[in-house]
């Protein structure tokens, strides 16, 4: 098992662009299955993020709280530098309404899921991430308001719910990291339970290739169909992940943090909350029908360059020797 579990890790990333094109073929051949699919979204996400949490030891939590350079980074970076790069990338859309819609409403909210899978697997300090999730979705709670009135006017706050945006952090938060937590005092007295935990860690690697094959199954066809209007986003994400990446090892140089912490702050600035927001987008007016697809393209083109990043972020943030 063990042989297995490596063999996995090393090949990564060939593994998870081949879990791309599964979910990708699927969603294609059999359109049907985007239904089911995106129902089983938030139980393998959830269950990916619990194997995650498992993985840190929830002593780290404590001391990444009390860390004075890294959570004020990661606030700064998603919630001073990215509304300033969002609504400069943002200007090839603002010509059409449904389209900043969707790119203003997914880029404007950090990642605080599987943001933290993909930075461990960089080799950054997944444990900060966690601890600083629950800030970063509540200020994104607040401060997504504020950013789409500035940018939008106050018709569009009026029309969000922000139910969705609880019942995530209740999902995808707070159940993964209770479960965890318990199942890591369970294990300390029990040989059992022990066995478990050290075989959902080592699944990581099938359970991201799962998460991913079951996101795009469920999105890529609505993408087909409504492609030609779509395409205008994707350079949109694109630059906005070009421009993050630099940004975020800038703050993390001027913070003076460790490598792990600037890869975290790297990850955290270029991973969006498209999984979240969806469901906000979705209960939009139907002049913004456009919009969810606009979230859905993002999350295809932001699974890829996750998987390039993973691979990108530890050369520009190489371990010191």
């Amino acid at each position: 098992m063990r042989q297995g579990v490596v063999w996995a890790e090393r090949h990564q990333v060939l593994l998870y662009l081949a879990a791309l094109a599964v979910g990708a073929a699927i969603g294609l051949a059999a359109p049907a299955v985007a239904g089911p699919a995106g129902s089983a979204i938030t139980p393998v996400l959830g269950l990916l993020l619990y194997a995650t949490f498992l993985g840190v030891p929830f002593t780290q939590l404590g001391v990444a709280l009390r860390d004075r350079r890294f959570l004020p980074t990661v606030l700064a970076v998603n919630f001073l530098a990215v509304p300033a790069v969002v609504w400069g990338v943002s200007r090839i859309v603002a010509h059409d309404d449904a389209l900043l819609v969707g790119v203003l409403f997914v880029l404007l909210t950090p990642c605080v899921d599987y943001v933290i899978v993909f930075t461990g697997i960089a080799g950054g300090s997944a444990g900060r991430l966690l601890a600083a999730a629950p800030l970063l979705m509540l200020a994104q709670m607040v401060l997504l308001p504020v950013y789409l009135r500035l940018f939008l006017g106050a018709g569009i706050v009026e029309a969000v719910d922000a139910g969705p945006f609880v019942e995530a952090f209740l999902l995808l938060i707070v159940v993964p990291l209770a479960a965890a937590g318990v199942t890591q005092a369970a294990a300390r007295r029990s040989s059992a339970v022990a066995a478990v935990q050290a075989t959902l860690s080592a699944a990581m690697v099938p359970l991201m290739m799962l998460t991913l094959a079951v996101v795009v199954a469920s999105q890529i066809d609505g993408v087909r169909e409504r492609l030609g209007a779509l395409l205008l986003a994707v350079p949109v994400y694109l630059l906005f992940a070009a421009v993050m990446v630099p940004l975020g090892l800038a703050a993390a140089r001027v913070a003076r943090l460790e490598v792990p912490a600037a890869r975290a702050v790297v990850f955290s600035g270029v991973t969006r909350n498209s999984l979240v927001v969806l469901p906000l987008v979705l209960a939009l007016p139907a002049a913004f029908g456009l919009a969810p697809l606009v979230v859905v393209t993002q999350t295809l083109v932001e699974l890829i360059i996750m998987v390039v990043l993973v691979r990108l972020v530890p050369r520009l943030a190489p371990a010191r020797t």
